[in-house]
């Protein structure tokens, strides 16, 4: 990644949660049910008692969201797929599903363990299956596009840490700088936020170019960084179309307690 030694990308964070909150007046948070029309297939993904990050539904039953996230940032090993929920839709206690995890497919490029952080960022990316699709007539699923340019406008919705109960929309932000690898927005993100859809307005429709991997500072701003999708969206897609499924989810049975139990 020889471009970022010139653009300087310093102290890169990924957005999990547990951190100290930050504020943005471009934030909205999206408090009712008008606030949120249209963004009902974006949700948080829970982690037990550990935390949350942001996903967001591109098939009925398949979200969308960071590959960091699905792992212990203390242990470094796999979070199990029972331990996980995905809730659309979450705003005040209230969401229009629960759905228990099936099946996680990470990014068949992320590394967890890679010293350098920022090489992470270009796939951080994973699909989660869900035990049940969401058909529900306000949870309509996001199509994805894969070219976003430098200055282009988008748009983040984003759960966080000092806005956990109900998403946040930014809707005044850009693709500052690019790479073939990584994006860099002048969005404002904070922990929790990973994984959070990254939206390209298309003739009135939102469509999803990235997921939210990071925070960091750049040329004295604070940024967040996102992997481009170009190509990568696909290679994920066909890893998790040749991954098999792990059968329906039972709570006596712990699927995924054996995958991927490397340590840092």
């Amino acid at each position: 990644m020889n471009r970022w030694t010139r653009v300087a990308i310093s102290a890169a964070v990924f957005v999990a949660t547990l951190a100290t909150p930050a504020t943005s007046q471009g934030l909205r948070q999206l408090q009712t049910a008008d606030d949120s029309r249209g963004l009902e297939a974006v949700g948080r993904l829970n982690f037990s008692d550990t935390g949350f990050c942001t996903g967001a539904l591109i098939t009925a039953e398949v979200v969308l969201t960071a590959a960091h996230c699905l792992y212990d940032k203390i242990t470094g090993r796999r979070i199990p797929s029972h331990e996980i929920s995905f809730h659309p839709g979450f705003r005040h206690g209230r969401a229009e599903a629960v759905r228990s995890i099936r099946r996680i497919v990470i990014h068949p490029d992320y590394d967890f363990h890679a010293a350098d952080r920022l090489s992470r960022v270009a796939a951080d990316m994973a699909l989660i299956e869900l035990d049940h699709p969401v058909r529900n007539g306000r949870v309509l699923p996001f199509r994805t596009a894969e070219s976003v340019g430098a200055g282009q406008a988008v748009q983040v919705v984003s759960y966080a840490k000092d806005r956990a109960e109900a998403p946040s929309v930014e809707e005044a932000c850009q693709v500052l700088t690019r790479d073939v690898e990584v994006l860099v927005l002048s969005c404002d993100v904070d922990f929790g936020a990973s994984g959070a859809p990254v939206f390209l307005m298309d003739d009135g429709r939102r469509r999803i170019v990235s997921v939210i991997s990071a925070k960091a500072e750049w040329d004295g701003r604070p940024v967040a960084l996102a992997a481009s999708m170009e190509g990568e969206i696909a290679k994920l897609i066909d890893t998790f179309a040749r991954t098999p499924a792990l059968g329906p989810v039972a709570k006596s049975i712990k699927p995924d307690t054996v995958e991927d139990t490397a340590t840092e």
